[in-house]
């Protein structure tokens, strides 16, 4: 069972997520018809505070979650797996609640059988598509261990182990995937805000970000502090599709989710 403080905890995060201003004890109690008084509030509000949980901009005002309380806010919210996704509904609460959204499909191609052509060439045969490449016997036997495997999972095998050939060859095909932005201005905000290079901005506009992250919550690294990106792997309109959603760790992302997800 939730403790008192946990819970104020989740309702002032709550209150803030819906009304985006600091809270006080007074008005969390009416909000959510709260039967601790408001002085017995404010001494969790300071032990969270103390805790690093809270903050409190001046003495006489409310409280505003910090970035951590958000974090783990977040994960406790957000393990869930997406069903069947509606992309109208993406497009318009993207754009009502201020979040930009990446979708990708995604090719179960795999990689069936890979060929030795009088070492000279090596042919790799996926299940809709086979590319060529120069033979080498140290990277043939690399191949060989990845036979089975999907198609995005090699391109990113061979960009770690520096395989240049194999990833420009094959990252052609994964380049090629159906690929669209929801509420491109919103991402543009953060990337000049948070000056973004070029090529971190294309990551982003030619979806290669999508092929180097796997479901789940990302707080840093792709996404600058107080921001979040959460990555699923969905449905839309019947389509296998990988989607990443990126915006400040304050948006009502439970409220987005309840809307673009027809369980």
């Amino acid at each position: 069972m939730i403790d008192k403080k946990e819970f104020l905890l989740q309702s002032i995060i709550k209150a803030y997520i819906e009304h985006c201003e600091p809270i006080g004890s007074s008005q969390l109690k009416s909000m959510y018809d709260i039967t601790y008084s408001p002085a017995t509030i404010r001494g969790y509000f300071k032990k969270l505070g103390d805790e690093g949980f809270l903050a409190q901009e001046h003495v006489s005002s409310g409280r505003t979650p910090t970035t951590e309380a958000l974090k783990q806010y977040w994960q406790t919210k957000l393990n869930f797996k997406l069903s069947y996704v509606d992309s109208k509904a993406i497009d318009y609460f993207s754009n009502e609640i201020g979040l930009s959204v990446f979708v990708q499909d995604q090719k179960s191609d795999t990689l069936v059988n890979l060929l030795n052509v009088e070492n000279k060439y090596m042919i790799l045969e996926f299940t809709s598509f086979a590319v060529t490449v120069k033979f080498s016997d140290a990277l043939y036997r690399f191949l060989t261990d990845l036979v089975g495997l999907e198609l995005a999972h090699i391109v990113n095998i061979a960009q770690q182990v520096g395989a240049s050939e194999i990833y420009e060859t094959v990252n052609q095909h994964l380049q090629n995937k159906d690929f669209h932005i929801y509420n491109t201005k919103e991402f543009f905000s953060l990337a000049l805000n948070y000056n973004y290079d070029e090529r971190s901005i294309n990551d982003f506009l030619k979806g290669r970000v999508l092929d180097s992250i796997e479901e789940g919550l990302y707080f840093d690294g792709i996404v600058p502090q107080g921001y979040m990106a959460v990555c699923h792997n969905c449905k839309i309109e019947g389509i296998d599709t990988k989607m990443l959603v990126v915006g400040e760790l304050s948006k009502d992302y439970e409220y987005f989710y309840n809307k673009i997800n027809r369980f």
